[in-house]
């Protein structure tokens, strides 16, 4: 874990160089709010624990991110009270990154993401994210809709989305991913025109599993670029998120 020359980054694992103030110094990126919400710890198919994760992303300039372990029936009561009680201790410690409470819901029959979105609101996770119909997975036919319907944040990685399935993630303002992630971001060109198209909010996000996952900014920005957005759309994307965000903390 710590103690590693990084090269890529130029500074040991483990240390916490002034990354906000590097990254605006060197171009990295010109939003001033960085975050990722959609992150994979050892909780489930990651690799890292959620205090390197959080680690990670605060080295590279981001200020929040949300711990998203996939689950079902299966294991979201363990999932849901081990992240609950890291983000309880690692608030105490006022470093200055956010670390959101959050799930997947992955690979569930439909009629489950209603109930395992509502046990997990119930028990105080803020972030839910669905696990979208990417086209690189055998995802059942008909997730995407079943997820808008239930009480989700994000639709992640929603592959060849319909607009009746845009219209419906416009009027509940769930957002619609734009990812970085190999396989699944083959798709954000056709999510991010549709979505511009219909008016449905987008959000970036790295879908984290190991450390070649945590990325710069600037690497999720030339995705977005990628994709098909303009610096006026991120930016949009990025103060969307900062306002959902600040909501999050009042709830």
């Amino acid at each position: 874990m710590g103690g590693r020359f990084d090269s890529c980054q130029g500074h040991i694992l483990g240390t916490v160089p002034a990354c906000p103030e590097r990254s605006r110094r060197e171009g990295d990126c010109p939003w001033d709010f960085m975050y990722n919400l959609h992150c994979h710890s050892l909780l489930s198919d990651g690799v890292l624990l959620p205090s390197e994760i959080a680690v990670r992303y605060l080295s590279l300039g981001y200020r929040a991110i949300a711990i998203t372990d996939h689950v079902d029936y299966s294991n979201i009561k363990s999932t849901v009270e081990s992240i609950l009680e890291f983000t309880r201790h690692w608030s105490k410690h006022k470093l200055p990154i956010d670390v959101l409470p959050g799930i997947e819901l992955t690979h569930l029959p439909l009629s489950q993401f209603a109930p395992l979105a509502k046990y997990a609101r119930k028990q105080g996770i803020k972030i839910i994210v669905a696990h979208g119909q990417t086209p690189v997975e055998p995802v059942i036919k008909g997730t995407n809709l079943a997820a808008l319907n239930a009480d989700i944040d994000i639709l992640a990685h929603p592959g060849l989305i319909s607009d009746e399935e845009i219209r419906l993630a416009r009027k509940k303002g769930i957002f619609l991913e734009v990812t970085t992630r190999r396989g699944h971001c083959l798709t954000n060109p056709q999510v991010v025109k549709r979505a511009l198209r219909l008016g449905a909010k987008l959000i970036l996000n790295t879908d984290s599993h190991a450390p070649g996952d945590i990325i710069a900014p600037s690497r999720v920005i030339k995705t977005a670029l990628k994709a098909g957005l303009n610096k006026r759309e991120i930016d949009k994307i990025y103060r969307d998120t900062e306002r959902f965000l600040k909501k999050k903390e009042v709830e």
